[in-house]
């Protein structure tokens, strides 16, 4: 009797083994199923996405050659666009308005620009925070107290930081340029979205950012025309300067390492040549 209870376990255990096996087994191919009818969705949406976005042109840009630097006059007007266009929604937290001096403005005017601005500061010898005028070592101001107001303005999405967008995206100069200049109507049988903005170098092509530059939307100080393209080249020059505030210190630093390594490899050839020439000229003979 025992050895046939045992018997009988035994087969049970086997048959619910072999059960639960394909129950597994079961389970992982409807897992790869699902995997793969996931993953055949994704690849046709963002086939499809990329059918509908244009890749940016390349554009030409002065500051980006070897010995060339950033245009000062350019970056001052693409300063105003920010100012007057971008600070609105978008911030620039990594500049300093010190970062400014002898690149857009003069020192008495960055004192002036800073100081029309109100900080929060604090906190004072009675423990309270208060509000103070700005100085040079102030960040440029953000126009939002903090994310939560961000998104709250502007329908649960928060305009990104301006500061390292040049190197956020590929091709971040003719990115940016281009998708400033690329609104347009939506073609036929394209439907927008209510509050989305057809722009096809936008990934989807839809984009919920209006339209910011309109021709003659500044009124530049050195009377250039204001175009909607001489706009967004200036204020794609002046982010480029703000992801890479030390490419022209860069450049006359890899200058001057080029030289001294030239007239160092000239000093050591020549200190060769003197040092073994009369080594190298002199005539031995071997005598039995």
């Amino acid at each position: 009797m025992a050895l046939r209870a045992v018997d009988n376990y035994s087969s049970g255990m086997l048959k619910k083994t072999g059960f639960t096996k394909y129950n597994k087994g079961a389970a992982l191919a409807a897992a790869s199923a699902t995997t793969a009818a996931f993953s055949l969705v994704n690849s046709q949406s963002s086939a499809k996405c990329e059918e509908e976005t244009l890749h940016s042109p390349s554009y030409p840009w002065d500051h980006l050659g070897l010995l060339s630097s950033y245009d000062c006059a350019a970056l001052r007007r693409g300063f105003q666009v920010y100012r007057q266009v971008c600070a609105t929604c978008h911030s620039v937290e990594r500049i300093h308005y010190r970062e400014l001096v002898g690149v857009t403005h003069t020192t008495e005017e960055l004192v002036e620009m800073a100081s029309e601005v109100d900080v929060l500061d604090g906190p004072n010898d009675e423990g309270e925070m208060f509000e103070r005028p700005g100085k040079l070592t102030d960040p440029l101001p953000s126009p939002y107290q903090n994310e939560e107001q961000g998104r709250m303005a502007n329908g649960g999405a928060l305009p990104p930081d301006l500061s390292l967008m040049v190197k956020a995206r590929h091709a971040g100069q003719d990115y940016l340029f281009s998708i400033l200049t690329g609104y347009m109507d939506p073609p036929a049988g394209k439907e927008m979205m209510p509050g989305l903005y057809y722009n096809p170098y936008f990934p989807g092509s839809a984009i919920a950012m209006p339209p910011p530059l309109q021709d003659d939307g500044v009124e530049y100080e050195d009377g250039t025309p204001a175009t909607i393209s001489q706009q967004a080249r200036d204020v794609v020059q002046f982010l480029n300067w703000c992801a890479e505030p030390e490419a022209d210190g860069r450049k006359k630093d890899a200058l001057t390492y080029m030289v001294v390594l030239g007239i160092t490899a000239v000093v050591t050839g020549y200190y060769k040549r003197f040092r073994w020439a009369t080594l190298k000229t002199r005539a031995i003979t071997y005598v039995k």
